[in-house]
């Protein structure tokens, strides 16, 4: 049956490399499932629920990679979307929950279509490659950011400094200004997980990071209840069952009032949504195309013309698993990079998905013990993956300056303004700015022009 289904000795491959290969991918990427509850709940959301969504979502995507493409890559919520959706739509541009859950359906459905009509292609060709490292090197220093934020890492103060207003007024400056702080329990334990991180890191440890949590929620468990030092830990109640996905389960559906409301102005609620789907869409395809083409590389996957066969079921499988995902209550679906974990110990087919897919329902019993793993615990991982993210930096020409100017604008605003779309924004506009005016107007695809002068208007609406 499995040769049948995944072609194993075509591919070179056995069955009990392909499970031991998805059985690597599971604990290399599992950490997401304590993670994406504590971020998603920043935005209110009910961290039972989204970890029960996380773990279904996660299993539908990767076994629609499985069957729809036969490769051995697995999906989750991507680390970085679930930020922009808890921090930013949710966030700093003030929309409930349930309507970023709209807005991420929305994505998943403009994803689907541009997939299958190949608008897809033309998407990617107009974007360039600076650009995409740029989105990725950007969103990896915004991670981090959050990362040392939970820990408790950075102490933000008020600058007791004075400015003066456009009127006249002196005013004080209420720009918070961060600064280490290594004062609570909370922030020791979260060092600890670093270091142990980065430990089993170089001692190329698989499942690093999953490995990390449980050690360092570990050691946190026996601060808190063993010598009673306060980290964040909540042992699970007597009696408590699997939680339920009544919390937000097909919630996107009220969302879409609030998404949609003109009472402000159909202009400004338009150019608003566009901005979040463009980040939603965009982040998530040059994401997944990136993960497809590096991960694929290094096992050989690619044809003797550098493409991807399949490439299509790969990229559907990730659309509609971001569709679902909405339905169950989490953020954008997406393929991980941690994928490769489970290549390099020899998976080949859609039989390591499977596996990775299993693991995840499994995992569903696990979610009672959601209090045992603390924030100091999780915070760490997001430090590490905002460091395998910067790899991405090198593919950046920096002697070019009109390519370094929007490269380094979209690396910057997106942890200094807080906020993935406005980096992507800067760096589309400055790119279109800088190459017009050196005369290579050429050089800038049409899409990117349209793309400028969107992002422009949501500026100048937003003043």
């Amino acid at each position: 049956m499995f040769e049948k289904l995944f072609h194993l000795k075509e591919n070179g491959t056995n069955v009990k490399t392909e499970i031991t290969a998805g059985i690597t991918s599971f604990f290399t990427m599992a950490y997401i499932i304590f993670v994406n509850p504590q971020i998603l709940s920043a935005a209110g959301m009910d961290a039972g629920a989204v970890m029960l969504a996380t773990c279904i979502a996660s299993a539908i995507g990767t076994f629609l990679m499985a069957f729809l493409a036969n490769y051995p890559f697995a999906l989750a919520p991507g680390m970085g979307l679930n930020a922009f959706f808890a921090f930013t739509i949710c966030g700093s541009m003030g929309y409930s929950w349930q309507a970023a859950l709209a807005a991420v359906f929305i994505s998943g459905c403009l994803f689907i279509i541009i997939t299958v009509t190949g608008v897809r292609e033309a998407i990617v060709r107009a974007i360039p490659m600076e650009l995409k490292s740029a989105i990725s090197v950007g969103i990896g220093f915004f991670i981090a950011f959050i990362g040392l934020k939970n820990a408790n890492m950075l102490k933000f103060t008020i600058d007791p400094g004075k400015y003066q207003n456009f009127d006249g007024t002196i005013v004080a400056d209420a720009s918070p200004v961060p600064a280490f702080n290594f004062a609570s329990a909370s922030t020791l334990l979260a060092i600890f997980g670093l270091i142990v991180l980065a430990v089993l890191y170089v001692r190329n440890v698989k499942g690093a990071l999953f490995i990390g949590i449980l050690v360092t929620s570990a050691v946190g468990c026996v601060l808190q209840f063993v010598f009673g030092i306060d980290v964040g830990v909540s042992a699970p109640s007597a009696g408590i069952s699997i939680p339920s996905l009544a919390p937000t389960f097909m919630q996107f559906t009220h969302g879409f009032g609030e998404l949609f409301n003109f009472s402000e102005g159909v202009g400004t609620v338009l150019l608003s949504v566009v901005s979040v789907l463009i980040a939603l869409v965009l982040v998530d395809m040059f994401d997944t195309i990136g993960t497809l083409i590096g991960t694929a590389t290094r096992a050989n996957m690619l044809d003797k013309d550098g493409n991807l066969p399949r490439a299509s079921g790969a990229l559907l499988a990730d659309a509609i698993a971001t569709a679902c995902g909405a339905v169950m209550g989490t953020s954008t679906v997406t393929t991980f990079v941690e994928s490769a974990s489970g290549v390099s110990e020899g998976g080949r087919t859609g039989l390591t998905s499977c596996t990775t897919a299993v693991l995840f329902l499994l995992a569903i019993i696990a979610s009672p013990f959601l209090g045992l793993v603390p924030t100091a615990a999780t915070a760490p991982v997001l430090i590490i993956v905002g460091v395998l993210m910067m790899a991405s930096v090198k593919n950046i020409n920096w002697n070019d300056f009109d390519t370094a100017l929007p490269a380094f604008l979209t690396i910057a605003c997106m942890p200094f303004a807080y906020s993935i779309a406005d980096g992507i924004a800067a760096g589309f506009i400055f790119f279109t700015i800088t190459k017009l005016f050196k005369g290579k107007a050429k050089e800038v695809h049409p899409i990117m022009y349209i793309l400028c002068v969107l992002f422009i208007l949501r500026f100048i609406i937003v003043m």
